[in-house]
């Protein structure tokens, strides 16, 4: 029961960054998080607060704002006190220029119900490459350094 609540949750989230509720996205992150994206673009880096965490998500939504998630698969181990959860998805956006299709996988690090570490794991040259493709049309903010706490 308690595996079938936290993917609820969990997709929940995924479904509140398809639809840009960043306060809802961000409700369950602990105040010191470590969020680690790979990729030298604009989101990619490190942030360690909740703070940083939503300005990011923000940014998300600025530089890709038609980014639609699936969620293909959800595994949940480990017990309320340390639960770790991955997530497969397929992530796709129409760009200012073309088009964006990515897949990846999170790891989420959940204590008690509360976020303390997500990071994710996808092909960061493809992000890089949609990210490029927004700069290039004119979206500047897709070309800046990234958001670090």
């Amino acid at each position: 029961m308690y595996s079938y609540i936290v993917e609820q949750e969990i997709r929940k989230t995924f479904d509140h960054v398809n639809n840009h509720r960043w306060d809802e996205a961000v409700k369950a992150v602990a105040p010191h998080i470590h969020h680690r994206v790979s990729g030298h673009h604009a989101l990619g880096g490190e942030r360690h607060d909740k703070a940083a965490l939503r300005r990011w998500f923000e940014r998300l939504g600025r530089v890709l704002p038609t980014l639609h998630i699936r969620v293909n698969n959800v595994w949940v181990k480990g017990w309320p006190w340390n639960t770790t959860v991955f997530v497969e998805w397929d992530g796709t956006a129409t760009l200012l220029d073309g088009s964006y299709v990515n897949r990846g996988l999170h790891v989420f690090t959940l204590r008690w119900g509360r976020v303390h570490a997500l990071e994710e794991f996808q092909d960061s040259q493809e992000a890089a490459r949609g990210l490029d493709a927004q700069a290039a049309a004119g979206l500047k903010e897709a070309a800046a350094q990234p958001i670090v706490s």
